[in-house]
Formats: C-alpha cells, sequence, structure tokens
C-alpha cells in the first residue's frame, strides 16, 4: 500500500539509476515511501566506456533517457544533472596518457553545457576530484577540471554538484575559493555526500546536500534548514541498496515530522525552496 502523501513535497538531491539496474522500480519505490522529486545523477554505466567526448555525450543520453522513463511511469519530478565523473581521470589517464585526458574531461563539459542551455539537464555535476589518492599530477588536473566545470556552470546559471573527498572544514574552504575564482554562486556549488555541517561559517557558504544516514538528519536540523537530502543510491546490482535505499530520504523525513523533531515550515524549505534556489526547478 502506497504511503499517505505528505503535506509537503520530499526531494532527494542526488541519486544515481541504472539501465542494468532497478532503474523506474526504484523510483517507484522513492514515490511509495513518499517521495515527490529527485535529482537523477549521471555516472559511469557499464554498457559505454567512455574514453571520448562523444562517448560522453551517449553518457549523457542514457541519463536523460532515464529520467524520461521515470516521468512517463510516473508522476514524480526529476531533474537531472551530467557531467563526467572526477574518477574517470584517472582511469583515461592511464589508457590516453594524462593531457588527452584531461582534454577529453574538459570537452566533456563543454558537450554537457548544450543539455543544460535546452533545459534537458538543470545542473552539472558530478564533477570535482577524485575520493581517493592519487599522483599530484593527477590532482591538479581534477582540481583544473573542477573549475573549469565551475565556470562552465556560472555562465549557464546552473548548479554544479561536486563529487570530491570528504568534507573537512579545510575541504569546504578550499572548494568555496575555488568557486569564488570561477565567479560561481556558493548557493549554486553543491557538496555532495556532506555531512551535516550547515552553519555558513563551517560550510565556506557551500550548500551541502546531506547524506540521510540515521543520525545526519537531526545533526543538519540542530543547525538550520540551509541544506538538502540526498540517498547516493547507486542502484548497482552487484551492491543492492547502496549508499542508502531510494526509500530512505521520505521515510526520515517522515518520521522527524511525526515525531515533532521536523516542522511542516522546515520541510518545505529543505525539500521545496532549497532545491528551487539551488536547481531553479
Amino acid at each position: 500500500m502506497t504511503a499517505a502523501r505528505p503535506p509537503f513535497p520530499i526531494f532527494d538531491a542526488h541519486l544515481h539509476l541504472d539501465p542494468e539496474g532497478r532503474c523506474v522500480d526504484a523510483a517507484r519505490e522513492f514515490k511509495k515511501a513518499g517521495g515527490t522529486g529527485l535529482m537523477l545523477v549521471g555516472k559511469p554505466y557499464r554498457s559505454i566506456r567512455c574514453s571520448s567526448a562523444d562517448d560522453f555525450r551517449q553518457n549523457y543520453e542514457i541519463t536523460i533517457g532515464l529520467a524520461e522513463r521515470v516521468r512517463s511511469a510516473t508522476d514524480l519530478k526529476v531533474l537531472v544533472a551530467i557531467g563526467p565523473h572526477p574518477a574517470e581521470l584517472p582511469r583515461l589517464a592511464n589508457e590516453l596518457g594524462l593531457e588527452k585526458a584531461r582534454q577529453v574531461m574538459l570537452d566533456a563539459i563543454e558537450i554537457a553545457a548544450p543539455f543544460v542551455r535546452d533545459r534537458r539537464a538543470q545542473a552539472l555535476g558530478e564533477i570535482g576530484r577524485p575520493h581517493f589518492a592519487v599522483t599530484l599530477e593527477l590532482w591538479q588536473a581534477s582540481n583544473e577540471i573542477m573549475e573549469a566545470g565551475m565556470r562552465t556552470a556560472r555562465e549557464l546559471g546552473c548548479a554544479v554538484i561536486l563529487h570530491t573527498e570528504s568534507a573537512t572544514p579545510q575541504v569546504f574552504v578550499e572548494l568555496a575559493a575555488f568557486a569564488r575564482r570561477a565567479g560561481l554562486s556558493p548557493d549554486k556549488t553543491v557538496k555532495h555526500f556532506s555531512p551535516p555541517v550547515v552553519a555558513l561559517h563551517e560550510n565556506a557558504g557551500l550548500f551541502p546536500s546531506v547524506l540521510a544516514s540515521k543520525d545526519a538528519f537531526d545533526k543538519a536540523l540542530a543547525q538550520g534548514t540551509r541544506f538538502m537530502l540526498e540517498t547516493d543510491y547507486i542502484d548497482d546490482p552487484r551492491r543492492p541498496g547502496a549508499v542508502l535505499g531510494p526509500a530512505t530520504v521520505p521515510r526520515r523525513t517522515l518520521d522527524l515530522f511525526a515525531r515533532g523533531v521536523l516542522t511542516e515550515e522546515a520541510a518545505f524549505v529543505i525539500h521545496r525552496d532549497n532545491p528551487l534556489k539551488v536547481f531553479g526547478q
């Protein structure tokens, strides 16, 4: 039985789907739990190994096609983010050499731009830098690509969703400095997989997309409402439910609401006003 419609929208700010995964069924699970909208973020798909800029174009088309499938099967609001995942750079550098790999990643950002202009996508992401140790040369190239993505987002007037290492206070400061150089508004600079760090003096003004783990929502809410919630569900049949299951955001939201921890007003800010401010829809 489908859960009763909550009195406010419920938005998952970072969720992946895969043609080889549960796909529309995962979206239906999100809706059944009370979800109303999501940001569908592209990822590397096993069906296409991106070795050229045109491969990335095909990758983006897969993501957009998945969004269309979900819209056709449900009444969910589905936004889309596309861009070259930063973990692709080390692989490409190993295959093509660093300089050619760097150029492929930069070209992939440029190829994403028309999709955003045409409103087939609403954000660039996830881009950034690897969450694992790499050589200094790869790290510097990753930062260059990330800043290029931020400049493109500024020109497009869209948000950028950042994938990076764990967000310590120093990491927030570093990322904010890149955004400032690129001229990108902090409200358009989303730190994906963020810890519950909501206070501006602690996150350097970036917009946190907080992983909806057991206690993180409570901790974020205790600091304010300037954050979004995400599952980072990856829809990989080899890792069912990773990172968090698609029903997690609505279930946690409705649980806090039922317990009186989350007010209806705060829920509207987190799940409606913040996505509107960040993504424009």
